[in-house]
């Protein structure tokens, strides 16, 4: 028995809907990741990582940061691996980088570990 596509319209609709979706999520992490470093909910770490400002960030950022996060540290190992680097290493050249394409206002952790804005 020979298998056929689906290809209702309802079929087409969420195949076309699941194909949006997966092309605008980087893009709209790429959006959230903004607002929230622009309302002061989310800076750049000392260690390449991102993290929330407050003790206080509610869900919505805690699991932005997490997410950005897993996917830093895994370019993070790639770039190390790659170069022949530690981990420490990249991690210490990706902050000098996001320290330095921080905007005006944004917030970063100093030398001591405080958040600071830009």
């Amino acid at each position: 028995m020979k298998k056929t596509m689906n290809t209702s319209p309802i079929s087409l609709f969420r195949s076309i809907c699941l194909l949006v979706l997966l092309t605008l999520s980087p893009l709209a992490l790429a959006d959230a990741l903004q607002d929230a470093k622009q309302s002061g909910a989310v800076g750049e770490q000392r260690d390449g990582y991102l993290g929330a400002v407050t003790s206080s960030a509610g869900a919505d950022i805690r699991a932005l940061v997490a997410r950005v996060n897993q996917e830093r540290k895994a370019r993070y190992e790639e770039i190390a691996k790659k170069n022949n680097l530690s981990l420490q290493q990249v991690q210490a050249l990706a902050f000098e980088q996001a320290e330095q394409a921080t905007l005006a206002g944004n917030y970063v952790q100093n030398a001591s570990g405080a958040w600071v804005k830009k």
